[in-house]
């Protein structure tokens, strides 16, 4: 009786064809080298030296994220370039509005077969926004996993380490009664809201990717593959200046979950409605199904995605540094005595 030989590959998993991928990704992870990394790509571990001429008592700061159900959409379109860069912007926003510089990323790509142009298209889109942001890609993992995921699809979350002197992380307890509220505006629903946004476009109003929306003059698809922003290039310069008291990034629960987050015992934030132009898509989602206000606010960020809690004395100084940079911003409400949370107004 002859036994056939059965390889790793006839089992799903070419490990030729994934360390071609891997020499792609390696190059693109090059490109967003700082003089802090001290490793190569390709090791068991990634290894970066803090300048400790910079901070005197380095704290590092750390974040873990997915993209989510938005992954959904990349896949309906066979659009992969973009989703890289919402991984590594949330991930910055996130240390970001704690005092951190990024310092460096890695990420897990896990898929059941490995399709080299896709992963290099994300790993690309990862690698442009690292640039963006002055972060390192020092490495990460590719998995692939036969009959784990269906086929053409895959997950993607990224860890991200950043590092704040000590002296001057925020961590929102000097927040007090009568500092203003500034938000930043969104691009779209950035990562947040996917399962919601995707029943309402493709289920109850049954578009499809390519269907052209009159109230938001572009396609479904597009509307939705909009990149998450970061906020770093403006944050940073406010950090510089010291003009912030705390900050909050407009994620998973929107205004309402994500603001009283930064607020001490004993006060609270009153957000007036009507401040800031509340993006097309946003009305358009309400209107398809007929969404109640409440749970608008609690599932989408409605054209916020970053809320600064500012001295009212220094928000003269504040608008300005923004406009300078080229950012619109909105006075958008006010810290007064109360339940650490949300009143709208």
């Amino acid at each position: 009786m002859t036994k056939t030989s059965i390889t790793y590959a006839d089992s799903g998993v070419d490990i030729n064809r994934a360390d071609r991928a891997k020499q792609r990704i390696k190059y693109l992870a090059h490109r967003t080298f700082t003089k802090g990394v001290v490793s190569e790509i390709g090791g068991f571990g990634g290894m970066f030296a803090i300048d400790k001429k910079k901070f005197r008592e380095p704290v590092l700061v750390s974040s873990v994220d997915g993209v989510g159900t938005k992954l959904k959409v990349a896949f309906m379109m066979n659009f992969h370039h973009t989703v890289g860069g919402d991984l590594v912007n949330h991930c910055v926003n996130d240390i970001a509005v704690q005092g951190a510089s990024p310092l460096f990323f890695m990420d897990y790509l896990a898929t059941g077969v490995l399709d080299p142009d896709v992963a290099e298209k994300v790993v690309e889109g990862i690698a442009d926004a690292c640039r963006h942001n002055g972060c390192a890609l020092i490495g990460g993992e590719t998995a692939e996993m036969p009959g784990f995921y269906p086929k053409g699809e895959y997950d993607l979350a990224g860890f991200i380490v950043g590092v704040a002197d000590k002296s001057k992380i925020i961590t929102g307890e000097n927040v007090e009664a009568g500092d203003v509220l500034v938000g930043l505006p969104s691009n779209g629903l950035h990562t947040n809201g996917y399962a919601l946004a995707r029943k309402l476009f493709f289920e109850v109003a049954h578009y499809t990717p390519e269907s052209y929306v009159n109230d938001l003059h572009g396609k479904a698809g597009a509307e939705l593959m909009k990149t998450h922003k970061s906020y770093w290039p403006v944050l940073r310069k406010l950090l510089d200046a010291e003009l912030v008291h705390a900050m909050a990034h407009v994620t998973g629960g929107g205004i309402t979950e994500n603001l009283p987050r930064v607020l001490p015992r004993n006060l609270a934030a009153i957000v007036e409605l009507g401040t800031w132009p509340v993006l097309p898509v946003f009305s358009h989602l309400q209107k398809i199904g007929n969404v109640p206000q409440d749970d608008m606010m609690r599932t989408f960020n409605m054209g916020i995605g970053m809320v600064l809690v500012v001295p009212a004395k220094k928000f003269n100084r504040v608008h300005s540094l923004i406009e300078r940079s080229g950012e619109k911003s909105y006075l958008m409400g006010r810290i007064v005595k109360g339940e650490r949370k949300v009143l709208y107004a």
